[in-house]
């Protein structure tokens, strides 16, 4: 069937008179936008209150919102801020970029409005925003007095090392667990997080103990009374122990533990710290469980700590059992001869040992162990074990490390730290300090699975990422973690 092709009629513009599509008003868009200005009810220009300290702004009459910058939250506000706005409909919202320095948010606006019998307006607008710093009134008090806080958690641990403190640290820059905090000092065996509501501390206690065995105890002191009004001011403390059990130690379970666990260990080794400690039989590959609960009922302490690691070179691996895949990790029993790298040259001893290295370790590689045969052990729960053979040597890990080469500064990956006071008490060596993060940095190159919950930064500098270049055989891929930010001062070096 033959249809005819509909065309659309074209009228004259009643003011200017040029040829244009027929509307309800029979006038062109220019001479529309000419007579009308949608955007003439919204302010071009709106002052806003950011606090400098915590980085929030004032939402009148007394609320403060915190917003990162170019954010939703910070649109919202920004939008929630012009008057007038509802006389409009907005369309689209976005922001210009300006100098950070500049002090000035610039947002643009497309709204649409209905003119002249039923036309439809959209026009575009941009409004500034002019920053104005004003502390807020929780600021203002600290700085006047930075003591006067409410609640302070005290954080301990008591090890002659701090990479428990490290990884922690991480995990609370990744849950921006520390948010409400007014100050962070920097103790000797550990750190106090202060905080001026009593409410605030005790969540983030709350989030301690889903990340760490802890224990905990709650105090107050009676800072101020009124007894008229019945009024009393309060100071609150929270002091938090945390286990002394840390990854890589080698330890000696008490007999009443060994047997709830169904005659694990007694010698084992802590794979894994949270909330749960996660213990390797090394000799039989069996895996347990302790959880803080039943940690803090016996409160044992490590025979051996990362600091005693001694390392060995491998003269020979023989495989004996077949390949045991515990939680997704791979372990092979086998016989190993290894002996001590600071003996070579003084003597030919050589350590036989049973092994669960033996899917990594091969002949002529470096690995990390307790030395038992040298050791000066004194252990109350190892006396406990009447008969019980030591054997020389416990393998722990295998090392990557290169002598003379300052892993730390070539590492392609960077890391966030809290803004910490150190107290003079805290202050150590800085060359101790340097090695011990340096070790940290290692440990987290080493192990893939302990840096799902952290956040990795690349740095500016570095120009290809992906794998750690300075250890070899480790299958570890940190893009998937990284943040592409340029952190600049603000990294951890």
């Amino acid at each position: 069937m033959f249809t005819v092709a509909q065309t659309v009629g074209s009228v004259l513009c009643c003011k200017c008179g040029i040829l244009m599509q027929p509307n309800a008003a029979n006038t062109c868009a220019k001479c529309i936008l000419s007579e009308f200005d949608i955007t003439k009810c919204l302010s071009k220009s709106v002052n806003i209150v950011h606090c400098p300290e915590c980085d929030r702004y004032k939402q009148p009459p007394s609320t403060w919102i915190k917003a990162k910058p170019e954010s939703k939250d910070l649109l919202a506000f920004c939008l929630n801020r012009l008057k007038d706005l509802n006389k409009v409909r907005l369309v689209h919202a976005e922001f210009i970029w300006t100098e950070p320095h500049s002090k000035r948010i610039k947002v643009k606006l497309t709204v649409q409005k209905e003119v002249l019998n039923g036309v439809i307006l959209e026009q575009t607008c941009i409004v500034e925003y002019t920053v104005c710093e004003e502390m807020c009134g929780s600021c203002l008090r600290i700085k006047a007095n930075p003591d006067q806080w409410e609640c302070v958690v005290q954080l301990r641990q008591y090890v002659p090392h701090r990479r428990t403190f490290y990884y922690l640290e991480q995990l609370i820059l990744k849950h921006d667990a520390a948010k409400y905090a007014i100050r962070i000092a920097q103790t000797k065996q550990g750190i106090d997080f202060f905080f001026n509501k009593q409410s605030h501390g005790r969540k983030f206690v709350e989030f301690l103990r889903e990340v760490a065995p802890i224990r905990d105890d709650e105090g107050k002191k009676l800072v101020s009374s009124d007894t008229k009004s019945n009024m009393h001011v309060f100071k609150y403390s929270f002091s938090v122990e945390i286990s002394p059990i840390c990854r890589e130690d080698l330890i000696c379970l008490p007999p009443e533990v060994a047997v709830s666990l169904g005659n694990f260990g007694p010698l084992v080794i802590c794979n894994k710290v949270t909330s749960i400690l996660t213990l390797l039989d090394p000799f039989t590959l069996r895996q347990s469980f302790l959880t803080k609960e039943q940690y803090w009922r016996s409160s044992f302490k490590a025979l051996l700590s990362c600091k005693q690691l001694v390392e060995y070179i491998v003269l020979d691996v023989e495989i004996v059992s077949r390949e045991v895949n515990v939680r997704g990790v791979r372990y092979v029993l086998a016989d190993a001869h290894v002996a001590r790298v600071s003996d070579f040259g003084k003597n030919d001893m050589i350590f036989s040992v049973r092994t669960h290295l033996g899917c990594i370790l091969k002949a002529g590689d470096y690995a990390l162990g307790y030395d038992l045969y040298g050791a000066n052990i004194n252990d109350i729960e190892l006396d406990k074990y009447k008969g019980l053979v030591l054997p020389d040597v416990i393998l722990i890990k295998k090392s990557y490390e290169k002598k003379g080469a300052n892993w730390g500064k070539s590492c392609s990956w960077k890391l966030k730290s809290l803004n910490m006071e150190i107290n003079n008490g805290a202050k150590g060596g800085d060359h101790e300090e340097n090695s011990e993060y340096e070790l940290f940095l290692r440990d987290l190159a080493e192990n893939p699975g302990s840096v799902f919950n952290l956040s990795l930064y690349s740095s500016g500098e570095i120009s290809e990422m992906g794998s750690v270049s300075n250890i070899e055989d480790v299958s570890l891929t940190l893009v998937d973690h990284f943040d592409y930010l340029d952190l600049g001062d603000d990294i951890m070096k």
